[in-house]
């Protein structure tokens, strides 16, 4: 061989081995995330990332190989799970069909794939998930809750509960699986466990409560241990909503914690909550979440959490009769604190300090104070100043937002809630020892955890400023579920809110995990008669509103389009045809929605002119378009997944109300009855128009908003406008409404200071 064909095969030999190395596999996860401890998905979801520095390249095929031991993964008699080789270019959501799990197992899995080129990838290294308590037999704890009286018609002090135990042997893994009715925070050996906050979350408590895992081997000694765990009212027992008050779900707090042990020479050890825990009160003399935290340092139990700490003089704890059936590991994203923020400014005034945080946020304040025992600092919460620059609490209706702590004295003391959070910019403390310094006091903002999906920036700063806002309010408003507000005396799921808002928050953050944990929710109090309530978890009663209810199939259909995860369709596929089943009964044989309650276009434009009576539409006109809009997309579901009779059922359905809405609400001349921008924003968005009727349609919408040049829209309308325009090729209108900085639009409350988005 000649020197010069030597050197080209050497040459192509490493183009070949260039090329093959270009090829990788990343970012495994399971359920969306990585490595996860808890899983009790029968069949969780593995996805994973290519990455390849040449072009066009993409997944031709797959394999995946999972066992219990990372040795055991190329062993074909120990794999738990071998897909063998699919051709598939999916590399997301691909459930696990392997072995049956049982609780407490750790699944090791890793993925090699072969791209369109022919180039296969090396194995990844290994991702694993590890099963939480599978079975409710696993269960060997009990509910355990304290034994003294308490009159439950207002907050009392919060129960501290205790326990020592032993581990006699060298440990290999430990584990604690915990829940509570109420909120609860653990500690073992006088250490927190775990970031998470508000735990064990808000679920549908009567049918799902979630419990928390955590890894604690690094926490625990070989030899005499400790844990306390202290409750919370919370969203259990607190103040909630305005029908029932307090109490929603039940009148006692309680715990129920396992530790599970195991051992270098592969025995176990269980220690779980029973009768021979002791109970106490301690400094949180009350805690609600409307209305904040009493804490008294003089009370605080040193060392309570610690061993050998005396607890003779503690209380009995006894067994509560609580289902354990209802337990389950979470899906959605823990609530954390992500953020701490400095004060923009600090002012004295007569009622003392008034403290500026620069953003509305949601979470708390954390202060610092050296003073005397009888010292007592207040912090009131407040998201405006009135026009004389005094603190604004109207907005916040009957909620104190309250934080009140009693000093011990003799050295600097720090002060932050446990079980409660507040909706605010400014803070008032008073009370408080000295001068208040921007080295003592601290916003902690809190929100679950969920990763950004991307950012966006232009030229234009208040539109910058705009996106921002709109970043700021989803923060504050998905606390484990995604509520209306996060101040007054209100807090809930709101249907509506979360219906519009759904396409929004899927764009800027992963929501994947959120919305399927709180669809479940919106699924488990869903009525018989298949009505969806106005809020989720139900703590108002009957719902059924249009607009609001149909997130039951808004919400899934958005994750789906963002996500491409079927399962979230298939998890709500019957609670979505319950719903439009309701719609059918209500509607009746000529299909036209009417003389049921329902919001409408919440927060329509209002107007004092008396030549303009405001921009009210229908609400039997909107509950129709709904009606039609939501059977097509259970329609377009069905065809997902692979219910063709359904598709046929619910594709006719759908037509035949696009039929009945345009001969009920739609005039000869191609007029519809309600003359608003929301009217024919829905017939255009919903596709419910007649071509020539969408086009007269659109002719009608482009003229309204030249007309007033501003949106008229309210709740359902506002979020679809736009994007209409745009379809209708109106784009100068969609820009036209965005960049107007007069009330009322996007833009003015961003010319007017504010950090995130108004309501009105």
């Amino acid at each position: 061989m000649s020197i010069r064909k030597l050197v080209l095969t050497s040459l192509v030999l490493v183009l070949v081995v260039s090329v093959s190395a270009q090829l990788q596999v990343s970012s495994l996860t399971t359920d969306y995330k990585t490595n996860p401890l808890g899983i009790d998905n029968p069949a969780p979801k593995l996805s994973w990332i290519i990455q390849s520095d040449q072009n066009n390249t993409m997944q031709a095929s797959y394999e995946i190989r999972a066992a219990q031991d990372p040795a055991d993964l190329a062993k074909a008699k120990k794999q738990v799970w071998n897909s063998g080789k699919v051709a598939s270019s999916q590399s997301v959501h691909i459930k696990y069909d392997g072995q049956a799990l049982k609780s407490y197992q750790r699944i090791y899995w890793q993925v090699r794939v072969v791209d369109n080129h022919g180039e296969k990838s090396k194995w990844t290294d290994p991702a694993f998930f590890e099963t939480g308590i599978l079975e409710d037999a696993t269960w060997e704890a009990k509910w355990i809750t304290p034994t003294w009286e308490e009159d439950v018609s207002k907050s009392n002090p919060s129960p501290y509960l205790r326990k020592e135990f032993t581990l006699g042997k060298a440990i290999k893994n430990a584990r604690l699986y915990i829940s509570a009715q109420g909120l609860y925070q653990v500690e073992i050996n006088g250490k927190r466990v775990g970031e998470q906050e508000f735990t064990p979350g808000w679920t549908s408590y009567n049918t799902r409560l979630q419990y928390q895992i955590y890894d604690i081997k690094a926490q625990l000694v070989q030899k005499q241990n400790a844990i306390g765990i202290v409750l919370g009212d919370g969203w259990f027992r607190g103040n909630l909503g305005w029908v029932d008050g307090r109490n929603n779900y039940g009148e006692k707090l309680a715990a129920i914690a396992q530790i599970v042990v195991e051992y270098t020479d592969g025995s176990k050890a269980t220690i779980s909550t029973d009768e021979s825990w002791k109970a106490a009160t301690g400094p949180i003399l009350e805690s609600d979440i409307y209305n904040g935290e009493v804490y008294d340092a003089n009370k605080e139990l040193n060392g309570w959490s610690r061993i050998s700490y005396d607890d003779s003089n503690w209380k009995a704890t006894k067994v509560l009769d609580t289902s354990k059936k209802i337990l389950i590991a979470p899906e959605g994203p823990p609530v954390k604190i992500v953020n701490k923020l400095e004060p923009l400014s600090i002012e004295k005034t007569e009622e003392g300090w008034l403290v500026d945080m620069g953003q509305n946020m949601v979470g708390w304040i954390r202060i610092g104070a050296s003073g005397s025992n009888g010292d007592v600092i207040t912090i009131k919460h407040a998201e405006v100043l009135d026009k004389e620059g005094n603190m604004y609490y109207d907005n916040l209706r009957a909620a104190k937002c309250t934080n009140t702590y009693f000093l011990k004295g003799g050295g600097k003391e720090t002060f932050e809630p446990h079980f409660t959070f507040q909706g605010f910019r400014y803070v008032m403390v008073s009370g408080y020892p000295g001068e208040l310094s921007a080295d003592d006091i601290r916003g902690m903002v809190i929100h679950s955890d969920m990763k950004p999906s991307g950012t966006f920036t232009c030229s234009d700063p208040l539109i910058n400023q705009l996106q921002h806002n709109i970043v700021w309010g989803l923060k504050g408003n998905f606390l484990d579920v995604p509520t209306d507000c996060p101040q007054r005396d209100e807090r809930l799921g709101w249907t509506g809110d979360a219906q519009v808002f759904g396409p929004t928050a899927c764009f800027n953050v992963d929501a994947a995990t959120f919305y399927t944990k709180w669809l479940r929710d919106l699924a488990a109090d869903q009525d018989e008669d298949g009505s969806i309530p106005h809020v989720i978890p139900n703590v108002l009663g009957h719902g059924g509103a249009t607009g609001w209810a149909d997130a039951g199939i808004m919400i899934p259909w958005a994750v789906y389009l963002d996500y491409g995860d079927v399962s979230v369709l298939e998890n709500q596929y019957e609670s979505m045809k319950q719903w439009i089943g309701y719609m059918q009964q209500r509607a009746g044989e000529d299909l036209i929605w009417d003389g049921d309650p329902h919001f409408g276009d919440w927060l329509s434009f209002a107007s004092t002119r008396s030549d303009y009576m405001g921009a009210y539409t229908h609400k039997d006109l909107i509950a129709t378009a709904y009606y039609s809009y939501s059977s097509s997309i259970v329609a377009r579901v069905a065809n997902i997944l692979g219910h063709e009779q359904d598709e046929a059922y619910y594709s006719e359905l759908s037509e035949k109300v696009r039929l009945a809405f345009n001969e009920e609400f739609v005039t000869p001349n191609g007029r519809l009855v309600a003359h608003t921008q929301t009217a024919y924003t829905l017939a255009l968005a919903f596709d419910l128009l007649d071509e020539e009727t969408a086009e007269k349609g659109a002719a009608y919408l482009a003229g309204d908003v030249e007309q007033f040049g501003h949106i008229t829209t309210g709740f359902l309308g506002t979020p679809l406008i736009s994007l209409t325009l745009t379809d209708i090729g109106r784009n100068d209108l969609a820009y036209k409404l965005l960049n107007r900085k007069e009330y009322p639009s996007w833009l003015y409350p961003v010319t007017m200071g504010a950090t995130t988005i108004w309501e009105r």
